[in-house]
């Protein structure tokens, strides 16, 4: 296993920059997401890691060795693309077997490597058939096992599982897991679906749509504590409220006109947080609590009126609207069959939460 360390990557192309100064250390072993929106660069950042296009400036690193200039097939690295790019010709044996017939490996050591790793991935009886005959989740496991078969020590994943209906990508990203803890292979995973990034991931970065690094960190640490606007609505759902700082050396509260003053936790004073400057607060829907009854111990009390309800089998969505007409998502475990309140539309309700449940964003 290998760290990669990316520094000062630039890449433009006409319409426009595409990397913008990326310096980025991904960890030794570790399984590391690339989280962002479509067309954002995160592609052409793999892609220039493994050596498939290359960067205007900056230099690549793979540990303390400079790969910038090295060409793709000298690179230890791999990359399973988004549509697999199997050899349609060539049957399941042969696709796996073949960087290591390029390696002129001997034939009963090609044999050997390549039963194990299709016995690995539950494909051996599916060995030489034709990888058109394969379901998509097989030819995903095919594509990741002739990725392998050589021992990378930087698999590169480029939207794996996009062409996969729901149920058998949560399964597979399962054995994603399971499968970089037994090989201890950095893997680096292109996605733009934070459920498969939050999921996977040690640790990840979230690039936005200049072709900047917005955050890196752990998924829990992206998502509790989005450093933007931008991370927050990107990285699962959030209720983003705007209004002015007050009381920032004694009791700090967010004013909003034609709403009641919210307390604020400050846990660290940021240079541009001032007394009467405008900030935003992310507060996560799930942080929120709904009744019809007002409750006490809670640091922010709000009314508000129930415009629509969704049921998500685990949990219900209230979209809600406050008295100054501003729109807030709230989502309410379903933990009984029976609840003792239930809410409907067109009720009147209070909200909820507590003020270390909120983030403070700069504007």
């Amino acid at each position: 296993m290998r760290s990669i360390r990316l520094q000062s990557l630039k890449k433009n192309i006409p319409e426009g920059v595409v990397l913008n100064n990326i310096s980025l250390h991904i960890p030794a072993g570790k399984f590391f997401a690339l989280l962002g929106p479509s067309g954002c660069g995160k592609t052409t950042l793999l892609r220039v890691i493994a050596g498939l296009e290359s960067a205007d400036s900056g230099s690549i690193f793979l540990d303390d060795e400079d790969i910038t200039h090295l060409p793709i097939h000298q690179r230890p690295i791999n990359i399973v693309f988004q549509n697999y790019a199997l050899f349609p010709h060539l049957n399941v044996f042969d696709n796996v077997a073949y960087s290591l017939k390029i390696k002129k490996l001997p034939k009963n050591v090609i044999e050997q490597k390549v039963i194990k790793i299709l016995e690995s991935f539950d494909l051996e009886n599916h060995i030489y058939k034709p990888t058109s005959q394969l379901s998509g989740g097989q030819q995903q496991r095919v594509a990741l096992a002739r990725a392998i078969v050589n021992e990378p020590r930087v698999l590169l994943l480029d939207e794996p599982l996009a062409a996969l209906d729901f149920k058998l990508r949560e399964k597979m990203l399962i054995e994603l897991i399971e499968l970089q803890d037994k090989l201890k292979t950095t893997f680096i995973y292109v996605t733009h679906d934070q459920f498969e990034a939050l999921t996977v991931a040690d640790q990840m970065a979230i690039m936005n749509n200049n072709g900047d690094i917005e955050q890196i960190g752990t998924p829990k640490e992206i998502y509790e504590f989005p450093v933007s606007s931008f991370v927050a609505n990107f990285v699962g759902t959030t209720n983003i409220l705007q209004g002015t700082l007050r009381n920032i050396d004694s009791q700090p509260e967010l004013f909003i006109p034609d709403l009641t003053p919210l307390a604020l936790f400050i846990p660290q004073r940021k240079k541009w947080m001032k007394e009467n400057g405008d900030i935003l607060i992310s507060i996560r829907p799930e942080k929120i609590f709904i009744s019809k009854k007002a409750a006490p111990n809670f640091s922010n009390t709000l009314k508000a009126t129930v415009e629509s309800i969704v049921y998500h089998g685990r949990s219900t969505q209230y979209n809600v609207i406050l008295q100054n007409q501003m729109k807030l998502q709230v989502f309410e475990q379903n933990e009984e069959h029976f609840p003792q309140e239930v809410i409907d539309y067109d009720n009147e309700v209070y909200l909820h939460w507590q003020k270390e449940n909120v983030v403070i964003l700069e504007r």
